[in-house]
């Protein structure tokens, strides 16, 4: 008997030391307060201060307000500010900012805008198709499995990227905002996107039930259409049905009004984009973590089934800014995507990376590299915009850049942000450029296989 107590006495005495370790000692807990001296003049002034202020408020550069200037050496021509409201659109807002200057251009146009609610409607219909599909071939994993966490994860979101705009333009051409103007829902996704989620979720279960069933494909496919029919619905009642034909005719700005004619979404876009292939169009990113001048593809980072992946070549900064400007000088604007709330002070439309001195108020270092922050999820893409002006030195070296937002025109420098060339080291992500103003070395560089990434990668966030 006295063995056993000894036995157990020991096996607790084990567990409680085992428990104990890495736990906060006393010691250790004195050592650490040293590190905030709460009868130092200074840190209690601070203290009040953070205590009772907006942090970036205090952490302000009032320096750099009195260098903040928005002319540019080079600037694309474009017309007016859209405003994608609380929805998660801006890299739909930013791929149709980018060609409907064109549209303007060709028709004298005051203003012109595609409709962003009609291909909404079709994205999210599309990723619904893709995440069920996705959900019967992965059937026979476990639900722990990483491709099975993902699906159920991320059913369906707002977000995308370049190539998401340009699988739906391709298969469901495009319709001006007036023959689908946007709803509620659509400026406000929040609720309807919860109700698809749902539904995709409880699908992906029964998909997953009836192929422990040893249902075969067809019956899959059959449930699948009917889960569909579903998401269809809800997307109808809060965004409207697309129309498969419309009657339209230009106003120019001079009010000139031309004959009424009749389209379907593919034939408007034939005649105002003309036979524009955006296999033209291609995608540069700065990823520091990985090998440069080679291409990578993000497995499932489409929406629609046949659709093309997320593909890009891997560049330095100073690579894509050589083209970057090119582009703008032959009056192209770009789509482009960085972390956009990363120092930028939107009260004046102004990003840089000096705007908020974090560390001098908190006394305390933050030294993470671009490569480091991105494998810690600290920084990454968060919005895409249309990238239209940079300002160079007379060495022809960029000083500063500008983006087209969609926020509306209240928000930033009347609805632009203008940001330095150090910020766009930090924190621009990808650019999207036609091939014309690439060097014949880099073109020859697309003729790569690319290498085949995972979805969950850190680096792989959607636009929003």
């Amino acid at each position: 008997m006295k063995r056993l107590l000894l036995f157990f006495s020991v096996a607790i005495l084990s567990l409680s030391c085992y428990a104990q370790k890495g736990s906060i000692t006393n010691d250790q807990l004195q050592i650490i307060k040293k590190s905030y001296n709460s009868n130092d003049p200074s840190t209690i002034a601070l203290t009040n201060a953070l205590t009772n202020n907006d942090v970036k408020e205090i952490t302000l550069n009032r320096k750099n307000l009195g260098e903040v200037e928005h002319h540019f050496t080079y600037k694309v021509d474009v017309t007016g500010i859209t405003d994608q409201k609380s929805s998660g659109r801006c890299w739909m807002f930013t791929s149709m900012n980018v060609l409907r200057p064109m549209v303007i251009d060709k028709y004298k146009l005051s203003d012109f805008q595609f409709s962003q609610n009609y291909l909404y409607f079709w994205d999210i219909f599309e990723k619904a198709n893709l995440n069920l599909e996705a959900h019967i071939k992965y059937a026979d994993k476990p639900m722990d499995n990483k491709y099975v966490e993902y699906l159920f994860k991320s059913p369906v979101g707002d977000g995308g990227v370049w190539n998401s705009f340009t699988n739906l333009a391709e298969k469901y051409g495009l319709v001006p905002k007036e023959i689908m103007p946007e709803t509620n829902s659509s400026e406000n996704t929040r609720w309807m996107i919860t109700m698809v989620r749902r539904k995709l979720r409880e699908g992906g279960l029964e998909l997953r039930k009836m192929a422990d069933q040893k249902a075969d494909y067809k019956e899959l496919e059959q449930k699948k259409i009917e889960i569909l029919g579903d998401v269809y619905r809800i997307l109808a009642m809060n965004l409207g049905e697309p129309p498969a034909e419309f009657s339209y005719r230009f106003v120019n700005k001079d009010e000139e009004i031309a004959e009424m004619k009749n389209y379907t979404p593919a034939s408007f876009m034939k005649e105002v984009l003309g036979d524009i292939d955006f296999n033209l169009y291609v995608m540069l990113m700065n990823d520091p973590n990985r090998e440069y001048y080679k291409m990578y593809e993000i497995e499932y980072d489409r929406n629609v089934m046949e659709g093309r992946n997320w593909i890009y070549l891997n560049l330095p900064n100073d690579e894509i800014k050589k083209f970057a400007i090119k582009s703008i000088k032959n009056n192209q604007a770009m789509y482009a995507s960085c972390d956009v709330g990363k120092q930028l002070n939107n009260d004046i439309g102004y990003a840089d990376v000096d705007n908020f001195d974090f560390e001098s108020l908190y006394g305390v270092k933050f030294g993470m590299n671009k490569a480091e922050r991105i494998k810690t999820f600290e920084s990454g893409s968060t919005h895409g915009m249309a990238l239209i002006a940079v300002d160079v030195d007379q060495n022809e070296n960029p000083v500063k850049w500008q983006f087209e937002n969609s926020w509306g025109n209240d928000a930033g420098h009347n609805g632009y942000l203008t940001f330095t060339d150090e910020w766009f080291n930090e924190y621009m992500f990808r650019v999207v450029v036609k091939k014309e103003f690439l060097d014949d070395a880099t073109i020859k560089l697309l003729d790569q296989k690319p290498t085949l990434l995972p979805p969950w990668d850190p680096m792989f966030s959607e636009d929003q």
